[in-house]
């Protein structure tokens, strides 16, 4: 049975979590812009550069065989060396080549330059879970995760109506000019603004850090992950089966995210503006979503079936939506709002689930494993919406049940995943029971 968490006393500061999560959350948003918007500039990109359905879920899927290859190292690094430097470095990288892909020419540039900025992206996101590790103890890891996975739907919120605007009134081009420049920014923001771990940080005050210590070994002691070191956990089935439900989630993550402006142009006939704004109602729901799955999964200490329940949802509710298509058009935005959320809530509470399974040593180097791998979804949901597009005369209803299929059973795998830990199984929980 769940036990209920003990409260932070009242006499420690927590001032790590406006110290490190804005910063965190901005940064993402940041690279969560430039990962997305190719879904707003495939229509002037299929009349300047001659891009058909299929060659354009291509281009948004081949971001994520670049986003491979640095998130073994970047985990690793974010955990034996500086998480704060590597993003640093990533943050220029990337920047530059957002604002190149308005710059290209055919479709061979296109493709390349959204695979190079897949590389400069990758590892990105193990090495800030591993930043937050350091931060943030087991009981309210969840919640840390959430706020800062807010950044991919609140991306899309700003993102889905300026992405509107500026293509009602300049260009594609333009579209990743604008969108590219902020990591500029925000490389110098982050170097001055993070801290590696309290250890290192000169604003914390000493009961917070004190406080954190303690926690920390509390955690190490309440934890018995079955992995201690790299090999171990890349020979793990329970790794294997992370990386699993994380490919078939972001199958339907970023096949919906990537093809909503399309499949809300289709049920509305809006225009640029109007579909901007409309296709930023389903991530304003995954933002309460996602909050309240986190904030309860850390009340109880359950963490399976809240990454369970909201994938099924957000499955049957996709495949709801495809199948009232344009005769409940209203109907179909709301289903594919309840879609955005499940594919959204699921993710803060999915990332407390590695640090149950391996040790710290093996941990950054199996998030960048489940992330990395798992990415792949991202490029397999878009081709495949693609691909059953153009070989169905655009009927949407084949990618969306495709769709359908993956996130109903990546809900379904996450039941069978077992931690080191039997307090921390999937029945119970990593609690700090009152009087334990």
């Amino acid at each position: 049975m769940a036990s209920v968490h003990a409260p932070v006393p009242n006499s420690v500061p927590r001032q790590r979590w406006v110290r490190i999560i804005p910063v965190a959350f901005l940064m993402y948003t940041i690279s969560f812009m430039d990962r997305i918007n190719i879904g707003f500039g495939f229509a002037g990109m299929e009349k300047t550069l001659g891009v058909s359905a299929t060659v354009a879920g291509l281009a948004g899927g081949i971001f994520f065989f670049g986003y491979l290859f640095l998130q073994i190292p970047g985990g690793h690094l974010g955990v034996r060396w500086s998480a704060k430097k590597f993003v640093t470095i990533a943050l220029i990288v990337w920047g530059i080549c957002a604002v190149l892909t308005g710059a290209v020419q055919n479709v061979a540039e296109l493709l390349l330059v959204r695979f190079l900025l897949g590389i400069a992206e990758g590892g990105v996101w193990p090495a800030t879970l591993a930043l937050l590790a350091k931060w943030f103890p087991l009981e309210e890891r969840a919640r840390a995760n959430s706020y800062w996975m807010f950044c991919l739907p609140i991306a899309a919120i700003i993102m889905s109506p300026v992405s509107g605007l500026v293509l009602a009134h300049l260009s594609w081009r333009w579209l990743f000019y604008l969108e590219g420049f902020p990591a500029f920014i925000w490389a110098i923001v982050w170097w001055f603004a993070i801290d590696e771990s309290p250890d290192t940080a000169r604003w914390i005050s000493n009961e917070e850090r004190e406080y954190l210590r303690a926690k920390f070994a509390e955690d190490e002691k309440k934890t018995s992950p079955s992995a201690n070191n790299w090999r171990q956990a890349f020979a793990s089935g329970q790794v294997w089966l992370l990386v699993l439900v994380y490919f078939l989630a972001l199958i339907g993550l970023y096949g919906v995210a990537l093809w909503l402006p399309t499949i809300l142009k289709n049920l509305s006939s809006l225009g640029p503006t109007g579909v901007g704004f409309l296709a930023a109602l389903p991530y304003v729901v995954a933002v309460i979503a996602l909050w309240l799955n986190s904030k309860h999964s850390d009340r109880t200490g359950e963490r399976k079936q809240h990454v369970a329940v909201p994938l099924v949802v957000a499955g049957i509710a996709l495949l709801i939506s495809a199948l009232i298509g344009k005769s409940s058009p209203v109907l179909a935005v709301v289903f594919l709002s309840l879609t955005e959320a499940g594919v959204m809530a699921f993710l803060g509470v999915f990332w407390t689930l590695p640090p149950l399974i391996v040790g710290r040593d093996a941990l950054g180097s199996s998030m960048g494993l489940i992330n990395g791998l798992g990415n792949l979804g991202g490029f397999v949901g878009p081709f495949m919406v693609g691909y059953l597009l153009t070989v169905s005369n655009n009927n949407i209803l084949a990618g969306l049940s495709f769709m359908t299929f993956t996130l109903v059973l990546g809900g379904l795998l996450i039941l069978r995943v077992r931690y080191g830990n039997s307090r921390a199984s999937g029945d119970g929980s990593v609690a700090i029971a009152a009087g334990e």
